[in-house]
């Protein structure tokens, strides 16, 4: 018997251009912190979906966020997607703090070339095409 390893293992990551990864599980779709935000634009280059909102809070350094999709690919031409932006918001501050994040959707792509991304917490709607 012969073994023996190579370099794509579990650990490894791809790289990205973008700041995140997009979590793809529906219960923390279901499930993850919902702190209150207002999501302002979209806009997608290449795989990264970039996201610009705002909450409040002290300066956003300790927020915890993060992109979900639900798992559900919904039937219609194209094909559409529901995500949720999830912010776990500790700061107890007024002050209103803007951000743009950007999260890798590639692992959402589906059959075809298109695809909707529902974000459910804004109602918006953008369309992924790769």
């Amino acid at each position: 018997m012969i073994s023996s390893c190579n370099d794509d293992d579990d650990n490894s990551e791809t790289p990205s251009n973008c700041d995140q990864e997009t979590i793809l599980s529906s219960d923390e779709f279901v499930s993850a912190a919902a702190d209150p935000l207002i999501i302002e634009s979209l806009e997608i280059d290449d795989d990264c979906l970039q996201i610009s909102f705002y909450a409040s809070g002290c300066d956003g350094s300790t927020w915890d966020l993060k992109l979900i999709d639900s798992g559900a690919i919904l039937e219609s031409d194209p094909p559409q997607r529901n995500l949720r932006l999830s912010l776990l918001n500790l700061e107890l501050c007024d002050a209103v703090i803007s951000k743009t994040i950007s999260f890798d959707v590639s692992d959402l792509q589906v059959e075809g070339t298109q695809v909707y991304l529902n974000i459910v917490n804004s109602g918006d709607q953008i369309l992924y095409t790769y």
